[in-house]
């Protein structure tokens, strides 16, 4: 009987293989080992479920036991892969042995985790799935069991890190009612990411949806609040350059819930919370990669097929570090795995990973071709799509009208862009102007 092409994950990356497999080759058997359920999401619909009202369970878009069943996939759910033997081709789970004639890792990345202080680090909670949402959307909206029949009051969010995913989830929790700050050591918002006067469009926004932003400054310490303290209804104000200026609300009279939560940042401010949102990055999740012997660096080395420093095991998706040169440059196929590549967190790398990867698991070799790949910011209190030049570009930002930056190279090549608000239209128009 023939091994079994076997992919570890079932996010976007995996599922996505699956599918784009079962088009060139029907019958070779797959396996897909997740654990967890292994319903397929749209995971950047998590931040942005809020504003839209949806509920967890609404953001799931087709079953499990349907994916399996339409891609004629094995799945095994709530599975945990404990070890990896490319030796022998062989995965040790927590339900027993496997052998596989090709192995895809589609592991993705966890959250980054920050040494705080204080006793409630428990309460600290990152958004990297849809079980993470469940649990944070069951903080957020449930009731306060020790509340009794008291008037709920508005739930105040502090997010730490004002970077892509931080500012969706401070627009969509703002626009759904909800007090937000932001505390995040960089100057303003998306800092790697825009030219200072688009940041300062986008921190303006969310001000104005009741943002309030605290720049400069780290969380310290997360602590619970003595049952009997006094509330100072309401986060800290803000104050100084780069601070927002729109305090939160104050909540008066002794039938609100206090918040249960004292942050303190690194500038010796406090802040009275229900909730801390940690939003401030991902690792590449590679240690199932490391123990198997893999060549790693910031995720799992693999060459222009996909392929890792093992024959036969291969990676995609956030766990992956892809060998790019130039955008829409076909690699050599038979390049070995690149050293210095790059991580591609978003979902049109995964898409074209997983067409050309799909190809290589069915019998021709295909080396990954990346587009160029505008990413749209779910901000809708200032619609932002960026096309970031490759890290290491020498150049500059221009902007010679409002809402579109260029960004150029010392030959005076554009080599990325930024469109805001009404510019954001213009994507199409843009990225063929950019030299890949």
């Amino acid at each position: 009987m023939t091994d079994p092409i076997i992919i570890i994950g079932a996010g976007l990356a995996g599922w996505t293989t699956a599918r784009e497999l079962r088009k060139l080759d029907p019958d070779t058997p797959v396996l897909l080992i997740t654990a967890d359920s292994g319903d397929f999401y749209a995971k950047p619909s998590l931040s942005n479920a809020f504003q839209q009202k949806r509920a967890p369970a609404q953001l799931v878009t087709t079953p499990a036991a349907t994916m399996a069943q339409t891609h004629n996939v094995r799945l095994l759910a709530h599975t945990r892969v404990l070890a990896i033997d490319p030796n022998t081709r062989t995965l040790r789970t927590t339900q027993g042995d496997f052998h596989y004639g090709q192995l895809v890792l589609a592991t993705g990345a966890q959250p980054i985790r920050l040494p705080l202080a204080g006793d409630a680090l428990d309460q600290v909670q990152s958004i990297n799935s849809l079980d993470d949402f469940a649990g944070f959307y069951q903080r957020l909206t449930g009731a306060d069991p020790e509340a009794g029949q008291l008037e709920r009051r508005p739930r105040q969010v502090l997010i730490m890190g004002a970077g892509l995913i931080g500012c969706e989830f401070a627009n969509d929790l703002a626009a759904a009612g909800y007090g937000v700050t932001v505390v995040d050591p960089a100057a303003g918002p998306m800092a790697a990411l825009l030219p200072e006067a688009a940041s300062a469009q986008l921190q303006q926004a969310l001000v104005d949806l009741g943002v309030q932003w605290h720049f400069g400054a780290t969380v310290k310490a997360v602590n619970r609040v003595p049952v009997g303290s006094p509330d100072p209804g309401g986060t800290m104000p803000a104050a100084g350059p780069g601070q927002s200026p729109t305090p939160v609300a104050a909540h008066s009279g002794a039938q609100q819930a206090a918040p249960a939560l004292q942050v303190e940042l690194s500038n010796g401010q406090l802040a009275r919370v229900d909730i801390v949102l940690s939003a401030i990055g991902l690792r590449s999740d590679m240690a199932l990669a490391q123990a198997a012997g893999l060549a790693c660096e910031r995720a799992v080395v693999v060459d222009a097929t996909l392929q890792t420093s093992s024959p036969g095991i291969y990676a995609l998706g956030d766990g992956a570090q892809y060998a790019v040169g130039r955008w829409g440059a076909a690699p050599d196929v038979a390049a070995a795995p690149v050293t210095g590549g790059r991580t591609l967190p978003y979902v049109m790398p995964i898409m074209s990973a997983a067409r050309a990867l799909a190809a290589t698991l069915a019998g021709t070799p295909t080396a990954v071709v990346f587009p160029l790949m505008p990413v749209a910011i779910k901000t809708p209190a200032l619609p932002i799509v960026v096309a970031a030049p490759k890290p290491g570009t020498a150049g500059e930002w221009r902007s010679e009208e409002p809402g579109l930056w260029q960004f150029i190279d010392g030959e005076q090549h554009m080599r990325g862009f930024v469109l805001t608000g009404t510019q954001s239209a213009r994507r199409a128009e843009q990225g063929k102007l950019v030299r890949v």
